[in-house]
């Protein structure tokens, strides 16, 4: 299925599984009756095995349905809390950058405002288009660079400089983990199980010999109708960097809008040795 389907307005989709869902349900049913069961000898003793079968084919159905919403939707919300912790791990880099002297305190922290800015305004997009970004691992490896400049020469200093080491490698962990949920969505083969377990579950429903054909026509609808609902719903979560419902840059900006746009001068600095 091409990526960019996965951006197309959320009700547009649902409209269309709708459509798509119900016209299969009423066609399905039109021909049963007119062409199936006339042909078979089905009895009114007959509806009571008809109704067991359907309720077994439905049970079996709804657990694969049900296991597979579940995981599409624990994947999304494991993918946002991905990004939340890179927004945090950034925020805790940026102040411990705030421990370097000047200039170079002054040099870091420009860097990582770069970059938040560049995510916000340029990955985001990328991810959202289905592509992978890459700019961001320019302003990265400039902020290491610029940071293994500095050479500390007081067992605060190497402790203060070791501390903000592994934050920049912790940030780095959480981009990595970032980029990768781009590969995250659900195989064609489970996509396959949806589209032909809805077939084979409302096709059981038309063999049954019902007298008003109304009453036959909108239970098959309205289960139709479920149906398309639940498939909406695993669509929607199914890229979590797509559509209506992605996951978005919310804890970047955060970051930006309450750290970085104050300067947050409280930071405690290390302070040269007066040697």
């Amino acid at each position: 299925m091409p990526e960019s389907v996965f951006n197309l307005p959320l009700w547009i989709v649902g409209l269309f599984t709708v459509a798509i869902l119900c016209g299969f349900a009423l066609l399905g049913l039109e021909v049963a009756r007119r062409l199936v069961l006339p042909r078979l000898r089905v009895s009114a003793e007959d509806s009571e095995f008809n109704g067991t079968m359907v309720q077994s084919i439905m049970v079996f159905y709804g657990l694969a349905v049900a296991l597979i919403a579940v995981s599409v939707w624990e994947t999304h919300s494991a993918v946002s809390d991905t990004v939340s912790l890179e927004a945090s791990r950034l925020a805790e880099l940026y102040r411990d950058s705030g421990s370097y002297p000047e200039p170079l305190r002054s040099e870091l922290r420009a860097e990582l405002e770069a970059y938040v800015d560049h995510v916000i305004d340029v990955e985001w997009a990328e991810m959202h288009d289905g592509r992978h970004p890459t700019g961001g691992v320019g302003w990265i490896n400039r902020f290491q660079a610029t940071m293994e400049t500095f050479q500390p020469r007081s067992e605060a200093e190497k402790i203060l400089h070791a501390e903000a080491l592994h934050a920049y490698n912790r940030l780095i962990e959480s981009r990595r983990l970032r980029l990768d949920a781009m590969l995250v969505k659900l195989a064609g083969v489970l996509w396959f199980v949806i589209a032909v377990g809805a077939i084979i579950s409302l096709s059981s429903t038309f063999l049954f010999r019902v007298e008003d054909i109304w009453l036959h026509r909108i239970q098959v609808l309205l289960l139709a109708g479920f149906m398309s609902l639940v498939f909406t719903l695993i669509f929607a979560f199914d890229r979590p960097f797509h559509g209506d419902l992605a996951v978005d840059a919310g804890p970047y900006a955060f970051v930006r809008e309450q750290l970085m746009s104050d300067g947050d001068d409280e930071t405690a600095r290390i302070q040269p040795d007066p040697e």
